[in-house]
């Protein structure tokens, strides 16, 4: 990489590049990385790293003071997450790191973060017009889904008890199906009386249901149902279902009034990303020394 930060395994500062990218990358530490691996995570380092460096040789990185507290409190949930504080320090080591470097590192970070978000304070704003632009050109986006309100009745499966066997939960299913012939009316007392989901409770009330939002064959069954229609038996993994289509909700358009905020917000930060970034590639590389 023809780059010119120096910065050797023992900087703290890359050292926690590598960690980071590790975990990003493969959810392993340094130490359990193929070389394969490896190579891609230094390769990451290196041009996170450069890229810190650069930025706080910056005169936007004069004045910025990172609080000992916030350090404090930062490596204090770091090694929370850790049985001991022993096994704290023998993962950092592990990692080429110590206390002392870790909290180096976080201060960088922290350092990169805070002049990121100097310079992008003069990002311009939105304007109002903006937001009606992305409203009409991704109206897709502010669409609400069709909802279904519905109930069911459920009669699991467990091969453990013979009443729960596949065959008899389906036989079981069946008798609830002569008996209540159809009743719309009745599906709550049923539910009640023979789910066996904590919905019963409820006369087997699911609420308002998005597509989606059930088990396959629940969620196909289900939307294909009419507004005070009983499903056929269904099969899941959990046994079988009766569903009832109490009600049709369709689906509607978001008003730009409701979702106007949220569109700014959105806008906002991607303008701050831009600006970032358009800062960060116009930073001069500083050369004269090789990456090891």
């Amino acid at each position: 990489m023809g780059s010119s930060i120096r910065h050797p395994a023992s900087d703290p500062g890359f050292g926690y590049h590598l960690l980071r990218h590790a975990l990003r990358l493969f959810g392993k530490n340094l130490a359990q990385l193929k070389p394969a691996e490896y190579q891609q995570v230094r390769d990451q380092a290196n041009r996170s790293f450069e890229m810190e460096s650069r930025a706080l040789a910056t005169a936007e990185a004069e004045g910025v003071l990172i609080p000992s507290e916030w350090l404090d409190a930062s490596l204090q949930q770091l090694a929370a997450r850790y049985a001991s504080r022993e096994a704290f320090l023998r993962d950092l080591t592990v990692n080429g790191l110590d206390e002392a470097g870790l909290r180096l590192a976080l201060q960088r970070e922290r350092l990169f973060d805070a002049i990121l978000q100097r310079v992008s304070a003069d990002c311009p704003g939105v304007s109002d017009i903006d937001v009606e632009l992305f409203y009409e050109m991704h109206r897709e986006r502010f669409e609400a889904s069709e909802m279904r309100v519905a109930r069911h009745i459920l009669i699991t499966v467990n091969a453990e008890y013979a009443e729960n066997t596949r065959c008899a939960a389906s036989a079981r299913l069946e008798q609830i199906v002569d008996r209540l012939a159809g009743r719309v009316t009745r599906f709550p007392d049923f539910a009640r009386r023979y789910s066996e989901c904590p919905t019963a409770m409820q006369g087997g009330a699911l609420g308002d249901v998005k597509p989606g939002q059930l088990y396959a064959e629940l969620d196909a069954m289900l939307f294909s149902l009419q507004a005070g229609e009983i499903s056929p038996i269904v099969e899941s993994e959990m046994g079988f279902h009766l569903l009832l289509c109490e009600k049709i909700k369709p689906g509607k358009r978001i008003p730009l009034s409701r979702a106007a905020a949220r569109i700014r917000a959105l806008l906002q930060q991607r303008h701050q990303r831009n600006c970032q970034k358009a800062w960060l590639d116009a930073l001069p590389a500083q050369r004269g020394r090789q990456v090891v």
